[in-house]
C-alpha cells in the first residue's frame, strides 16, 4: 500500500490558484479604492530607500543623527524639487517655443491636404467630419485634465505631509527593523532584499538615464533641432517608466525637428533615438543591472498596466519597485511558489525552493546584507558576537528558517 503524505492539502490544486487570484484581486481592487494614500507613501519610501546611504554615510562619519536626519529631509526634497522644476520649465519653454513655428505648420497642413486630396479627399470633407465632433467630447477632456491636475496637486501635498513624518521617525528605523529581523527573520531578509534591489534599480535606471539623455541633447544640437536640453529632460524622466517612457520621449522632439527642420531631420532623429535606446538600455544596462530589476521585460511591461490601474498615475513610475516588492515578500522566500520566478524573474534559476529559506541574522540582530554594507551579504554565516561562541547552523527542517 502507498504511503499516503501525512500533510496533504484536502483542497484541489485548481481551488487553490482560484481562491488565491480572487484574493489577489480583491486586495488590488481595494488599494485602487485608497491609491490618493498609497501612491504617495509608496513613493515617499521609495525616495527614503534610495536617499538613506546619505544618512549611512554621514553617521558613519561622526555626524550626530539629528543632523543626518535633516540632510536626508533636504535631499529627498531637492529630488522633488528637481524633478517638478524641470517639468515646469520645460513645460514653459515649449509654450513660449510653438508660436514661432506657426508657418511651418500652416505649410505643413497644406501639404497634408494636398496629399489626402490625391486619395480623393477633399479639404471641405476634412472640415465636414471635424465639425460633427461632440463639443461636450473635448469639455469633458478638459474636465478630465482639470482633474487629474488638482489630484498631481493633492499628491504633492501628501507626499511632502508623508516625507516629514518619515523624518521624524527616521531614528527608529533600524531598530525597529532589527525587531522584525529578530522576530520574523524571513521578512525581514525579504524586506532587505527589496531595499538593496530597488536602490540599486534607481540608481541605475538614474545613471544610464541621464547617459541616455546627454546623448539624446548632443544629436539634437548637431541636428539643429530646438530645445534640445527641454527634450533631454523629457528623456531623463521617462526613461522611469518602463517600456513605455521610450515613447513618450520620443515623439515630441521628432515633431519639432519635423517642424523646424523638415522630414528628412525628423526621420534620422527618430532612428539615432531609436539605435541610442536600444544600444544603451538593451543592450549596455542590463549587464549592470543584474538583480536590480530581477523580472523579464513581458512582467516589467504588464508591471505597468497593472500598477497603473491599482496606483493611478503613479503607477507608471512605482510600477516596477511594487512589483519588486510583491516578488520579494511572496515569492522569493517561499519554497511553495517560489517555482513562479522561472515565469516572471530575469533569472530562471530563481526557480530553485532550496534558496528560498536562507535566512541568516547577524549579532545585531539585522538579516545579513540589510545594512545596505554595513553587514555581511544575504545568505553568509554572521560573525559570532564578542565573548560568544560561534552558533551551531541548525538542520535544515520544515519549521526552521534554513529549511522553510
Amino acid at each position: 500500500m502507498p504511503d499516503t503524505p501525512q500533510h496533504a492539502s484536502r483542497w484541489p490544486r485548481i481551488a487553490m490558484v482560484l481562491v488565491a487570484v480572487a484574493a489577489l484581486l480583491v486586495i488590488g481592487q481595494g488599494i485602487r479604492t485608497v491609491n490618493d494614500i498609497v501612491a504617495p507613501l509608496f513613493l515617499t519610501i521609495n525616495l527614503f530607500v534610495a536617499a538613506w546611504p546619505v544618512r549611512q554615510i554621514l553617521t558613519r562619519r561622526g555626524v550626530p543623527s539629528l543632523l543626518a536626519t535633516i540632510v536626508l529631509c533636504v535631499v529627498v526634497f531637492a529630488i522633488l524639487l528637481v524633478f517638478f522644476f524641470s517639468l515646469g520649465w520645460g513645460v514653459s519653454s515649449l509654450v513660449r517655443e510653438l508660436p514661432v513655428y506657426t508657418e511651418s505648420f500652416e505649410r505643413m497642413y497644406s501639404e497634408s491636404v494636398a496629399l489626402l486630396a490625391s486619395f480623393g479627399i477633399t479639404e471641405e470633407q476634412l472640415l465636414t467630419q471635424l465639425q460633427q465632433l461632440n463639443p461636450s467630447s473635448f469639455a469633458g477632456v478638459l474636465q478630465s485634465l482639470v482633474g487629474q491636475l488638482s489630484n498631481f496637486v493633492s499628491v504633492i501635498g501628501v507626499v511632502v505631509v508623508i516625507v516629514f513624518m518619515m523624518v521624524i521617525d527616521a531614528d527608529t528605523f533600524p531598530a525597529r527593523f532589527a525587531a522584525l529581523a529578530r522576530h520574523q527573520p524571513t521578512i525581514g531578509v525579504a524586506l532587505a532584499d527589496f531595499v538593496l534591489g530597488v536602490r540599486r534599480y534607481w540608481i541605475v535606471t538614474s545613471v544610464f538615464g541621464l547617459i541616455v539623455a546627454v546623448i539624446d541633447v548632443g544629436i539634437l544640437v548637431v541636428a539643429g533641432v530646438p530645445l534640445a536640453l527641454v527634450w533631454g529632460i523629457l528623456s531623463f524622466l521617462t526613461n522611469y517608466i518602463p517600456n513605455v517612457g521610450f515613447v513618450l520621449g520620443i515623439i515630441p522632439p521628432v515633431l519639432m525637428a519635423l517642424l523646424a527642420q523638415g522630414p528628412t531631420t525628423a526621420l534620422v532623429v527618430a532612428i539615432l533615438y531609436c539605435v541610442v535606446n536600444f544600444v544603451v538600455q538593451s543592450i549596455i544596462q542590463p549587464k549592470f543591472n543584474g538583480d536590480a530589476v530581477g523580472v523579464t521585460a513581458t512582467v516589467s511591461f504588464l508591471s505597468l498596466l497593472v500598477w497603473g490601474y491599482v496606483l493611478g498615475p503613479l503607477g507608471a513610475l512605482l510600477g516596477l519597485p511594487a512589483t519588486l516588492l510583491f516578488k520579494a515578500l511572496l515569492i522569493d522566500h517561499d519554497p511553495d511558489v517560489r517555482w513562479l520566478n522561472a515565469f516572471i524573474a530575469a533569472d530562471a534559476s530563481q526557480a530553485n525552493p532550496e534558496e528560498a529559506g536562507s535566512v541568516q541574522v547577524d549579532a545585531r540582530g539585522l538579516p545579513a546584507g540589510a545594512s545596505g554594507g554595513e553587514g555581511p551579504q544575504a545568505g553568509a554565516t554572521p560573525a559570532p558576537a564578542a565573548g560568544e561562541a560561534a552558533p551551531a547552523k541548525p538542520a535544515p527542517t520544515a519549521s526552521s528558517p534554513d529549511g522553510a
